[in-house]
């Protein structure tokens, strides 16, 4: 018996990956990119600045970094809290002290419970990138639209309502996406989100409203993966992030300006025993000239300026 030849026919078969939201592209055809100043190496640092309720929501997922053990879980509750009491403001200093600028991945649940939290943020002159209403707002694909909907909704308008201005940039917990996301963030107004992470420069995704750009944020270097996950120290962090700058210097002379960003969440980061390892990398990295930090909107207004 003959197979129908159409059994094996696939509408949507395309070059890279099965979709029509951005073309393939391979680094060596690409047209190099010049930074500003002409830097060969953007740090983006993004800092997550979570909120994270006492009893955890499971449904699509349990966010990682969230409450593990019987109701109340104060261990990790007050761990987290960490954080936006101490750990931020150590992560702050040591960008601050070389003049670097950042990116706050913030829970809109922050802007409201830590208003001096954030006033700080915005007279360091750091970008606060909009990450959902807290860390029970996680999304996939399953749930409903109109809900996801109203996590970037609400997420925006009450971001907007206390720091002044609407987040141009979206991460969402996780990383994780349904397949309405990138369109429902366009029709939101958002203008680059951090969630895919195939490559280490912006590029261009079109959806049915418009276009987003996808800046990427790399995970396999971000120190929850490091030193959470993979249990290594902050000596052992700081030599990857290096090995990863010195490999992307490299690849400058040949591909033009690339781009290392640095995932960081201030409970993990931000105790005192990393602290001092955190601060000599900040510092070694500050050095290089042809090195300098940038925030999410920095390097999307300078990429999109290229194109």
């Amino acid at each position: 018996m003959t197979l129908d030849p159409t059994y094996l026919e696939y509408p949507m078969r395309r070059r890279g990956m099965d979709h029509d939201y951005y073309p393939y592209s391979a680094m060596p055809t690409r047209k190099p990119v010049s930074w500003p100043g002409g830097k060969s190496l953007l740090v983006w640092p993004v800092i997550s600045l979570e909120y994270f309720p006492m009893a955890p929501a499971d449904k699509p997922f349990r966010a990682p970094g969230h409450m593990q053990t019987a109701y109340p879980d104060y261990r990790h509750y007050t761990a987290r809290e960490y954080g936006t009491r101490v750990g931020i403001y150590r992560l702050l200093d040591a960008f601050e002290a070389v003049g670097a600028r950042v990116s706050i991945a913030c829970n809109s649940a922050i802007a409201q419970r830590y208003p001096a939290l954030v006033a700080d943020i915005l007279e360091g002159g750091h970008e606060i990138i909009a990450h959902a209403t807290d860390m029970n707002a996680t999304i996939s694909s399953g749930m409903p639209e109109g809900e996801e909907e109203t996590i970037i909704a609400e997420t925006l308008d009450v971001l907007e309502q206390n720091i002044g201005k609407r987040p141009r940039g979206w991460l969402s917990i996780a990383r994780s996406q349904s397949f309405d996301t990138p369109r429902l963030l366009a029709e939101a107004g958002v203008e680059y989100m951090c969630d895919w992470v195939n490559d280490e420069l912006p590029y261009r995704f079109k959806t049915t409203a418009g276009e987003i750009v996808n800046i990427p944020l790399n995970h396999e270097l971000s120190d929850r993966q490091i030193i959470n996950v993979q249990q290594q120290s902050v000596d052992s962090y700081a030599l990857q992030i290096e090995d990863a700058a010195n490999w992307l210097l490299g690849e400058s002379g040949d591909h033009g300006g690339r781009m290392l960003p640095l995932h960081l969440t201030p409970y993990i980061m931000g105790l005192p025993y990393r602290m001092d390892g955190f601060d000599a990398l900040v510092r070694r990295l500050a050095d290089n000239p042809a090195i300098a930090f940038a925030t999410g909107e920095e390097i999307l207004d300078s990429w999109k300026a290229q194109q």
